[in-house]
């Protein structure tokens, strides 16, 4: 493992431990994890060809039929999903630590084939009984799987005790970034290798600790630069080292994180923005309780990252259209023109919008970072000053 893999690995430590130890409001964490699942299998189906949006499959999951010709594509992308939910189910009911096995594996490649007939080159979940030639890769013998998918699920569970946090944290990402490219070399089935690779990588960071809403950022990542990774996959062959893979993984396992910590933030700046609502109203009097409730809930329905009309305020959220639908216009104008008045609200010409500098301000500060100043060699004196 190289330098570089070490410091990235150390990065994605650090940003696990700042996620996990974040708290999310519930409906967050729902929206959270069922995005990832979704770009998860979107991402592991789109490497192998599949072409359906981020609109078309949350049309499949509301139960909208796509064009005959396309239902394979759907099936793809709804088979990799539910072998994702059946994993996350298993690791986080508490079933304990199932060891990877060929029986597991043989699981994961028949929940990947379900029902795709003539678009899925394999029987799901049987290995395959012929020579397989992949580019210029000629695939082990068929006779060798066995052996082969035993040798790797010893080499999993050598030295690990996941029930105890027996491994380090860059033990786990090397394990399943490098299982991961061990079965796609094996290849033990006709079709359906590389998803059930990826799977399998997803598989062993939710085992070891991952949170769930970041453990298909590799997926994400190897389909975001899909010629970089079957570049680094035929790299890897040719020299059989797996350093440079692995410090391509790392990075994109980093930079995956880094955007999944950035949403939780912002979870969790939702979360103390409506606390200071609470606290600024709990200082207001009026005689109608109702009328404070009132303005009150109208400040919380405002967006935080964009400025809207008094109209566009009113529609952006049901709950406050129907508050205001029986109200005259004045009375919307008026409730606005306090929350500006408590500064939790600024007005700029005909727009609104949520003064989140209010929030900022409480933050922890630091120093603006200085620019590096080049450094010169002064070869006469020998020495180095900025």
């Amino acid at each position: 493992m190289s330098p570089k893999a070490r410091y990235l690995l150390g990065q994605c430590e650090g940003l696990i431990a700042a996620m996990s130890e974040t708290p999310i409001r519930p409906e967050h964490h729902r929206q959270l994890l069922e995005v990832a699942m979704v770009k998860g299998a979107m991402a592991t189906t789109a490497i192998e060809g599949n072409t359906l949006t981020i609109d078309e499959v949350e049309q499949v999951l509301a139960g909208h039929d796509l064009p005959s010709s396309r239902e394979y594509q759907a099936t793809e992308v709804r088979n990799v999903l539910e072998a994702m939910n059946v994993l996350l189910n298993r690791v986080l009911g508490g079933h304990g630590w199932q060891p990877v096995t060929t029986e597991l594996l043989l699981e994961m490649h028949r929940l990947i084939g379900r029902d795709l007939g003539e678009h899925f080159d394999a029987i799901p979940g049987r290995l395959r009984d012929d020579a397989r030639v992949v580019g210029a890769y000629r695939c082990p013998r068929h006779e060798d799987v066995p052996a082969l998918l035993s040798r790797l699920s010893v080499w999993l569970q050598d030295g690990v005790d996941f029930s105890a946090g027996g491994e380090y944290f860059a033990e786990t990402v090397i394990r399943a970034v490098v299982a991961h490219v061990y079965l796609e070399w094996i290849h033990p089935f006709g079709d359906g290798n590389g998803r059930t690779g990826r799977l399998l990588e997803f598989y062993i960071l939710l085992r070891a600790g991952n949170p769930d809403i970041a453990c298909h950022v590799l997926s994400n990542f190897y389909n975001r630069t899909r010629p970089a990774y079957y570049r680094h996959l035929d790299r890897a062959r040719r020299e059989q080292s797996l350093t440079a893979f692995i410090d391509y993984a790392a990075e994109g396992f980093r930079d995956g994180l880094m955007e999944t910590l950035a949403a939780v933030q912002q979870s969790q700046f939702e979360i103390a923005w409506r606390s200071l609502v609470h606290d600024r109203f709990a200082g207001l009097r009026h005689r109608k309780t109702t009328v404070l409730k009132r303005r009150r809930e109208l400040m919380l329905a405002i967006p935080l990252d964009r400025r809207l009309t008094a109209e566009e305020i009113v529609l952006n959220d049901p709950r406050t259209a129907k508050a205001y639908g029986a109200l005259s216009e004045r009375t919307l104008r008026r409730d606005l023109a306090l929350l500006v008045e408590t500064e939790l609200l600024v007005k700029s010409g005909e727009g609104f919008a949520a003064n989140i500098e209010l929030l900022r301000a409480r933050m922890a500060r630091r120093a603006p970072v200085a620019p590096s100043l080049p450094f010169v060699v002064d070869v006469a004196r020998a020495d180095v000053r900025p």
